[in-house]
Parts: structure tokens; C-alpha cells; sequence
């Protein structure tokens, strides 16, 4: 499986080889085999641009996910779960804000991705609860793979 990492920030370093390890680990747990899984990291101002064009909504946010080919799909082609961009500059504010680090919400982010492209919501209070129980399980575990930067 292929990780394709775009760094389009410079407010956080950001390690290809980690985030690909952390999302093989996460698709191995959940058992979803893919081709491919596209991640973006931005700054503020383009994600703002994004939320806009994507979603009509005007303010920033720390992830967007754009699912392409659904897990359960079996394509002869290439298969690709699809594309999500994450915003460092947010993951920096709300790490302040939740006194966390950097890492922390950057590693949540990619978790919180990877679970909206394989299928998990969050829109009502069932689905935020098992979003929420899925993002600790994968935080823990990839601290105990020590696959997580702090």
C-alpha cells in the first residue's frame, strides 16, 4: 500500500515514514486493504479555502476527508480509500488550547481521517461516541508501537 504524504506547511515537521506507519497500522487493525490513501498537510489559509469551496462554510478546520473508492468496493483497478488534508496550524492552536502537543492533535487528525475514510461519522451523538472510543484505542496503540511523536 501506497502512503502519499503532500506537505504543503512549514509550521510543523512532518515524518513521511511515521504518519505512513501510523496509517498501516490503523488499516491493518480495521482490516481494510487499499492502494492508496492520499494526506495532505496545509496551513490555515488553505484550508479555509477548502472548507469553503468543498463545504460552503467560510471558517477553518483541522481536517477534511475525501473518500474515493469505498473500502468494500473490489475494483480491478487501483484502489484508493482517498484523500484527506489536516491543518497544522490548527493542530498547533488546539494543542495550546487542550494542552496537549502539536503531535498529539496532529496524530488524532490523521486517526480522525483515516476513520472518516474507512466509514466511521460523526454527525450524531452514537456515531461521535464511537469516533471518540476508536481515535483513544488507536492513540493508545500507537504510543505502545511507539509510532507516535511527542
Amino acid at each position: 500500500m501506497k502512503v502519499t504524504i503532500v506537505n504543503e506547511q512549514i509550521s510543523l515537521k512532518i515524518s513521511d515514514k511515521l504518519v505512513e506507519k501510523q496509517i498501516k497500522v490503523i488499516l491493518k487493525e480495521e482490516k481494510i486493504r487499499t492502494d492508496e490513501v492520499i494526506l495532505h498537510f496545509v496551513d490555515k489559509k488553505t484550508i479555509k479555502k477548502l472548507h469553503l469551496k468543498l463545504f460552503n462554510d467560510p471558517k477553518e478546520t483541522d481536517c477534511i476527508t475525501q473518500p474515493i473508492d469505498r473500502p468494500s468496493n473490489k475494483t480491478t483497478g487501483h484502489h484508493i480509500l482517498g484523500e484527506a488534508f489536516i491543518c497544522t496550524d490548527i493542530a498547533i492552536k488546539n494543542a495550546f488550547e487542550f494542552k496537549t502537543t502539536p503531535y498529539h492533535e496532529l496524530t488524532l487528525y490523521i486517526i480522525h481521517t483515516i476513520l472518516h475514510l474507512i466509514g466511521y461519522d460523526d454527525i450524531n451523538k452514537e456515531d461521535i461516541k464511537i469516533m471518540r472510543e476508536k481515535e483513544n484505542s488507536y492513540l493508545n496503540l500507537l504510543k505502545e508501537k511507539n509510532i507516535f511523536k511527542k
